[in-house]
């Protein structure tokens, strides 16, 4: 490494913040970067360790050790190929994912990790201001046509490798803007969508065709897809909602995470909010959701529910309450919990800093209303045994909060089931499409990928499963593939 004593002379920084008070009165990305020569510093402190176990922890098997080194060395256009070698889309990586890689930071045992996350947005964005990404346009081209159906980070990446393999490429999707949940699920002050945008305008210019607003079934049936092109991907992901089960769920006021997440970018997109009830998630009423002037309770303590408490927060919501149903995690760094374990310890997001209360060990019992009303929510305190990992209500605990808004944001429980049903295929319990090792169906020419095929996962895990099954399909059409695996390869060498 070009600073081998980096680690020991730097401290880790992150990108500013703007306060909590200034970035509510907007939706916009709130983050500031780092001047070059902090970035470099913090690049020098990838410490050679001999065995980077940041390339297991990234899905994508990003070679991070060499892009820090070429940070440090102040060369951003070595590090931007490199980066882009392994990763399609590192703007939106470098926005959203929760940087499993710095949790397997060798670093971090003892000291706070490197800041990888933070170092990867720095270069691609580095690279898009310099105009050094152009559109990857295939020496030449095959004689196959591949339609992929999803326009999310699954699909996208899927299509950019098999178009630069020389295929004709075209994407379909029933939504009006690509993108999937990097669109309509994350909220802008993470990820604007002019982000989106700037990448799929490369993406058109390289050669891949954009059919939005189109609906298999009522558009377009599977029998023409067939006829159309030599092979088909499905990577529409898994959104259907996972909703409780205790009285009260159906009282008005009551809202999955995403019918809330997806109108507020609707609204921000200036798109009619009335798609998300005639095709998105199964709403119900085409009712407006805001959180203006109410009490809001979140149920769900992931990204999604983090995500609700910032979208609250800019609606000008009363007060908001998360509940998490596990126990507070330590805020202590515990060293038995190290790469390949998961550390469990405290997260506070930049939208828990904004405001939000979070009620820990606490599970829903019921929701009350008043003429189909919401007005509160009851909950019962609950006991972890840590050797058996049971739990138990906890009697004498029993609590009612108001409420005027429940943002239920507890997961999803597979893909919708009608783009499975109409091409025949086998799904598993949780109604995931089921591939084999080469991401194929029990449809012969019909490929899987990403949320779809192994359940509700990151943005990370979604273009390493499109980059995976474009090799499969590029196999399956030509015999044999060039496209790199998982951390290998130079995609711009086709």
């Amino acid at each position: 490494m070009g600073k081998p004593s980096g680690f020991k002379e730097f401290k880790r920084k992150d990108a500013r913040a703007l306060e909590p008070e200034e970035r509510i009165k907007h939706s916009r990305e709130f983050l500031v970067q780092l001047p070059t020569k902090e970035l470099r510093e913090q690049g020098a402190r990838c410490m050679d360790c001999g065995i980077p176990f940041c390339h297991a922890g990234c899905p994508l098997g990003n070679q991070i050790p060499d892009w820090n080194d070429l940070v440090y060395r102040d060369s951003w256009k070595r590090a931007s190929d490199l980066l882009h070698s392994t990763n399609n889309f590192p703007e939106f990586t470098g926005r959203t994912c929760p940087a499993p890689c710095e949790d397997s930071c060798v670093l971090a045992i003892n000291e706070p990790a490197v800041t990888i996350k933070n170092i990867e947005n720095a270069i691609v964005e580095r690279a898009f201001e310099e105009k050094w990404l152009e559109p990857i346009v295939p020496l030449r081209r095959t004689s196959k046509r591949v339609g992929i159906v999803g326009s999310g980070p699954a699909g996208l990446a899927c299509a950019e490798q098999l178009n630069a393999a020389g295929h004709s490429v075209t994407v379909i999707d029933r939504a009006t803007k690509a993108g999937g949940l990097l669109r309509y699920g994350i909220p802008d002050f993470k990820l604007e969508k002019w982000v989106i945008d700037r990448r799929l305008e490369l993406m058109e210019s390289a050669g891949i065709e954009f059919r939005l607003g189109t609906f298999i079934g009522q558009d377009v049936t599977v029998e023409a897809l067939e006829d159309e092109f030599d092979t088909l991907v499905l990577a529409v992901g898994a959104s259907k909602p996972r909703s409780l089960t205790v009285p009260g769920v159906d009282l008005k006021g009551v809202h999955f995470a995403m019918e809330f997440l997806a109108q507020q970018n609707l609204r921000l997109e200036g798109e009619d909010t009335d798609v998300l009830q005639q095709h998105w998630w199964g709403a119900g009423d085409a009712a407006e959701i805001s959180a203006s002037g109410k009490s809001v309770i979140v149920i769900g303590g992931g990204d999604t529910g983090s995500d609700c408490v910032g979208v609250s927060n800019r609606q000008g919501a009363k007060s908001v309450q998360q509940f998490q149903y596990r126990p507070m995690p330590s805020t202590e760094h515990e060293p038995l919990l190290s790469w390949p374990f998961y550390p469990m310890r405290l997260q506070t997001s930049s939208s828990h800093e904004e405001g939000c209360d979070r009620a820990w060990s606490t599970s829903s019992v019921e929701l009350l209303g008043e003429g189909g009303l919401l007005t509160s929510v009851s909950t019962v305190e609950l006991r972890w045994d840590a050797a058996s990992g049971n739990m138990e209500a906890v009697k004498g605990t029993e609590k009612v909060w108001p409420a005027d808004l429940v943002l239920l944001a507890i997961g999803f429980i597979g893909p919708e089931p009608t783009l499975a049903e109409a091409f025949q295929l086998e799904c598993d319990e949780r109604g995931c499409v089921i591939a084999n090792s080469n991401f194929e169906t029990n449809k012969s020419g019909v490929f899987v990928c990403g949320d779809m095929r192994r359940g509700q996962s990151l943005v990370v895990w979604a273009i390493s499963e499109g980059r995976e099954a474009a090799r499969h399909v590029d196999a399956y059409l030509t015999g044999s593939t060039r496209l790199p695996t998982k951390g290998e390869g130079d995609l711009l060498s086709l």
